[in-house]
């Protein structure tokens, strides 16, 4: 499994085109074969963050839906991004 989180700061003001923009992306990634989750919300507290989730049953099916990553239209508003990648080799209930 892999597990893709971490924060997105953009540009003052521009989160909610930020977020507009990004549905696309998570409609596409929410049909996507081996996708387990995939979220892009706002941050409840600081308003220029943007929090992302995604959890994928293997890395391929990862690097599958990614391809060339995102376009001009999101990068743009970036500021600062810290999103990791985390390779999870077992998982159980909390």
């Amino acid at each position: 499994m892999v597990i893709v989180s971490g924060s997105i700061y953009v540009r003052p003001g521009q989160r909610e085109a930020f977020l507009a923009a990004s549905m696309e992306a998570v409609a596409a990634a929410r049909s996507s074969p081996g996708r387990l989750d995939f979220v892009v919300a706002a941050d409840p507290i600081e308003p220029d963050r943007v929090n992302v989730y995604e959890q994928w049953e293997s890395e391929t099916q990862l690097e599958a839906f990614r391809g060339d990553g995102p376009g001009g239209e999101l990068s743009s508003d970036v500021v600062k991004a810290d999103v990791s990648r985390h390779q999870i080799s077992s998982s159980g209930p909390a």
